[in-house]
């Protein structure tokens, strides 16, 4: 049997059958965890018309902010959508579509797709527009709401002997998946460094074909079982960076702490 070896000589290589209407789920949270190479290659690649999930859109330069400046989205599954004006005019002009969904729902939807489960029961957004429809997905440009989120079934089932109402949600699959982690081996097996974790792995489960960018390429079997935070079988395709890889930071808050002799200094 031939050895496993998922590893492609470069970003561009890597994300190259990525075309116009593809869906892609990525991983990262803020500005952390960003797969910034692979986006950039993707950028370079020309793909328009992209449908992706995300729990942000990045900022204006950095992350996936550099595709929506460029117009190659079109529509995103987010949780959150601050800190982006590009993203905010693009949304409010008709631009852009936006299917705003709970964090915690959208990791689940995202893990469920990556599980074969078509569909679960939440209590999140009960009560809601996230249940009863109405969320705005697409402005018509003069103010008025060209497309609506429709109404889902909710149903009420006993949780601790009492009796409350959920909504379903459908999972989520994508045609591709971009992870950033920070080791990783030749089969896939991926080591991602503390909060860079958040939606990396449920992104890469989504994925039917999973691209991951690594700082660190080690041969198999050298990370140990017990420290693989995604299987190999979760990813298709892996690209060593090296440890230079950029990393942005979102925002950087200081105080000022006053010490014994009075002075002060920035922490």
């Amino acid at each position: 049997m031939s050895r496993i070896d998922k590893v492609f000589t470069s970003a561009a290589e890597a994300v190259a059958d990525i075309t116009d209407g593809s869906s892609l789920a990525v991983g990262g949270f803020g500005l952390c965890g960003n797969p910034i190479a692979l986006i950039e290659a993707l950028l370079a690649g020309g793909a328009r018309d992209l449908s992706i999930v995300s729990n942000n859109c990045g900022v204006d330069d950095w992350g996936l902010g550099v595709l929506l400046r460029a117009g190659r989205i079109r529509s995103m599954t987010s949780s959150y959508v601050g800190e982006n004006k590009e993203f905010e005019r693009q949304f409010l002009s008709g631009e852009l579509q936006l299917e705003l969904t709970p964090q915690g729902t959208l990791a689940e939807k995202l893990r469920a797709g990556g599980s074969g489960i078509a569909a679960f029961w939440t209590q999140t957004g009960v009560g809601t527009q996230v249940a009863e429809g109405g969320l705005p997905r697409r402005y018509d440009g003069a103010g008025g709401v060209a497309l609506a989120s429709p109404p889902k079934e909710v149903r009420s089932f006993a949780v601790r002997g009492v009796e409350r109402e959920h909504v379903l949600e459908e999972a989520i699959t994508t045609d591709f998946a971009l992870v950033h982690a920070q080791r990783g081996d030749r089969a896939g097996n991926l080591v991602f460094h503390r909060s860079a974790r958040n939606f990396s792995p449920l992104a890469a489960m989504a994925g039917r074909i999973t691209i991951a960018q690594v700082e660190q390429l080690v041969e198999p079997g050298e990370i140990d079982p017990d420290e693989v935070h995604l299987p190999g079988v979760y990813v298709h395709r892996v690209v060593e960076l090296g440890p230079d890889v950029a990393k942005r930071i979102e925002r950087r808050t200081v105080r000022t702490v006053r010490t014994d002799d009075d002075s002060n200094r920035k922490a």
